[in-house]
């Protein structure tokens, strides 16, 4: 008797959590709807400054115990995050949201294999195949129907990648932040990337409130779902979810993101990555499934924390 009124509790946490990577999989169609080359430095300093509020309200009765090294540690990530922020929307910009979502999931298999290079381990032999796997996916996604030289976008996406790669390694490695709690250092980093696009914005092509001035309702209504449901709302649930059932459950269904990436790229973008990129697709998303699988280990902590999933671009 006392185990059944806790599944649907379970089952609704699991729904909730794969609601937050469906609605990060919108977010690179979302992000390509409203962002221009001109404008990706202002869009990205709206839509996190939107977040800081109740960021900071939820984080506040923990950011008075804030030491230097940790604000100081916090404020490094959030100025490599800034690079990863500007490549993953610039990236965007310049290629389809299907291959956006899809290159930047390499960072679930780049992680393990970096942090095996740092610690001297051999990573298992299936796990490098999976690997394997994606980048083949992702070389055959860039060439649509025939073959190309990849698009510049689908290079930045690449780029942030690797860079998201080594915030992840740094995150965990950085003494300073290792047992800071997950929420304050997420809105340390995210204030000091508002801080960096602020100032950046105007040289870039438009100040933020130019921008929001000339914003139709649209542009607003996308705007606030990359704020308030990939932002607020995937933080709130993967707090919740942790503490319900594991980081690792959680992990795993964040992971299906480069799916809905794909399905909503294609369903509703009007993406057409042709014979060669329809296998690449399918490619990338086994590679990914599988890696996740067969990630070694020693390498199991290097996966994305909460503090790092939050911080979509897309």
């Amino acid at each position: 008797m006392t185990g059944h009124p806790r599944a649907p509790r379970l089952w609704l946490v699991d729904l909730l959590v794969v609601l937050v990577a469906v609605v990060w999989g919108s977010s690179y169609l979302a992000t390509k709807e409203i962002a221009t080359g001109e404008a990706v430095v202002a869009l990205l300093a709206l839509r996190f400054l939107a977040a800081l509020p109740f960021l900071a309200f939820q984080a506040a009765g923990k950011l008075r115990g804030l030491s230097r090294a940790e604000v100081r540690g916090g404020a490094v990530l959030g100025a490599v995050l800034s690079v990863v922020l500007l490549l993953e929307t610039y990236g965007v910009v310049y290629t389809s949201a299907t291959n956006a979502g899809l290159i930047i999931s390499l960072t679930m298999v780049f992680t393990p294999l970096a942090e095996a290079v740092i610690t001297r381990t051999r990573p298992r032999p299936a796990f490098v195949a999976a690997a394997g796997t994606s980048v083949v996916g992702v070389l055959l996604l860039t060439q649509g129907s025939g073959l190309t030289v990849p698009r510049l976008g689908d290079l930045l996406m690449l780029l942030a990648a690797v860079v998201r790669t080594a915030h992840v390694l740094v995150m965990h490695r950085l003494k300073s932040v290792r047992h800071t709690d997950s929420g304050v250092l997420t809105f340390v980093q995210l204030a000091t990337a508002v801080v960096v696009f602020g100032i950046a914005s105007p040289l870039a092509g438009h100040a933020p409130w130019a921008l929001a001035a000339a914003f139709g309702t649209k542009q607003w209504l996308l705007l606030v779902h990359l704020a308030v449901m990939c932002t607020l709302f995937a933080f709130l649930v993967q707090m919740w979810a942790v503490r319900r059932t594991s980081p690792s459950h959680v992990s795993l269904l964040l992971g299906t993101e480069p799916m809905w990436a794909a399905v909503i790229g294609v369903a509703f973008g009007g993406d057409r990555p042709g014979v060669a990129g329809g296998v690449g697709v399918v490619l990338v998303l086994v590679g990914i499934w599988w890696g996740r699988r067969e990630a070694p280990a020693a390498t199991e902590h290097a996966a994305p924390p909460q503090a790092e999933q939050v911080l979509q671009a897309g």
